[in-house]
């Protein structure tokens, strides 16, 4: 019995010491605490946001955002257009499903803003671009660059000089740009007479995020614009089998009005997706929005369902 109570107090001392040999073995970390200050300097630091128009998987300029650091135009201007350049400093930034499309070798040369108008001076490898690409080049500029507030118009030089011709191609260019100048372009022309051209604003996706791609259509029609718009985003009406609408086939637009900066859209009822809740999906109020951006000058868009007013949208915040 002796032997036995002795055998466990060996073996009870055994384990302690053995316990202590692995603490007193362990790295001595120092925990230090993180004081309340350090935390609230960390969740309040602000992530500065950019829309960019990049090219994705089907050739066509899209529209998504990316991280910047900083509000200054210029500065927030040389950063996306280095996030443009195929293989550039700034590709990192680049979301999935999206690439640069501005040659890889070009530069920078130098930017200047004044009066809403920024002009841009890129290196000569600018002119390297394959015949297919280089309105394209010259649309992602353009849009990425109007997307940043306060800038209404673009100039674009080589080396010096303003650009007015594309390389390729021959084709004349203003040597103002806005964004009269189209993106993705669609022509659907039968003769050279009431050619209208309305941009209308899609959905596409990658993996499980969607984005907007706009098109621009050159097309022989006397409806007005937002007319177009919405007949074009009913489903039933989408040509291109990549691109998507939620607007319902069913919508109608029953009234226009546009008085001071706002456009007044009166809607039947299938503008809903809960109309018991009066609720409109947000990627129907987006398409419509920022078509109505691109064709018409005004600043918010409020819609209506027989003439109460549902939502507001001011454009600006969509930009």
């Amino acid at each position: 019995m002796i032997k036995k109570l002795i055998t466990k107090k060996v073996l009870i001392t055994s384990a302690a010491i053995f316990a202590l040999s692995l603490i007193y073995a362990m790295p001595n970390y120092n925990y230090e605490k993180i004081e309340p200050e350090q935390e609230l300097e960390y969740v309040d630091s602000e992530v500065i946001k950019s829309k960019i128009y990049l090219l994705n998987k089907d050739d066509m300029l899209g529209r998504t955002e990316v991280i910047v650091s900083s509000d200054d135009i210029e500065t927030k201007a040389k950063e996306l257009l280095e996030i443009l350049i195929n293989g550039g400093s700034g590709e990192s930034k680049i979301p999935n499903g999206f690439k640069g499309i501005l040659p890889s070798e070009t530069k920078i040369n130098t930017i200047e803003y004044d009066n809403n108008i920024l002009k841009v001076d890129f290196s000569k490898e600018l002119l390297d671009v394959k015949a297919e690409y280089e309105e394209k080049v010259i649309e992602a500029i353009v849009y990425t660059l109007t997307s940043i507030n306060d800038v209404k118009q673009i100039i674009i030089y080589v080396d010096g000089d303003i650009l007015n011709k594309l390389p390729q191609t021959g084709k004349v260019i203003p040597p103002i740009l806005d964004r009269n100048f189209g993106i993705n372009k669609q022509y659907k022309l039968t003769s050279t007479n009431n050619i209208k051209q309305v941009t209308v604003y899609y959905i596409d996706k990658y993996n499980d995020n969607y984005y907007y791609v706009p098109v621009t259509k050159y097309l022989n029609d006397e409806r007005e614009s937002i007319q177009i718009v919405i007949d074009e985003l009913t489903s039933s009406n989408l040509s291109n089998p990549n691109l998507m609408s939620f607007l319902n086939d069913n919508t109608k637009l029953l009234a226009v009005e546009q008085m001071d900066n706002i456009l007044t859209l009166d809607f039947n009822n299938y503008i809903f997706d809960d109309i018991e809740n009066k609720d409109i999906l947000e990627e129907v109020l987006y398409t419509i929005s920022l078509s109505v951006g691109d064709n018409y000058d005004v600043d918010s868009v409020v819609f209506t369902n027989n003439n109460e007013e549902i939502t507001q949208i001011t454009i600006k915040t969509l930009e």
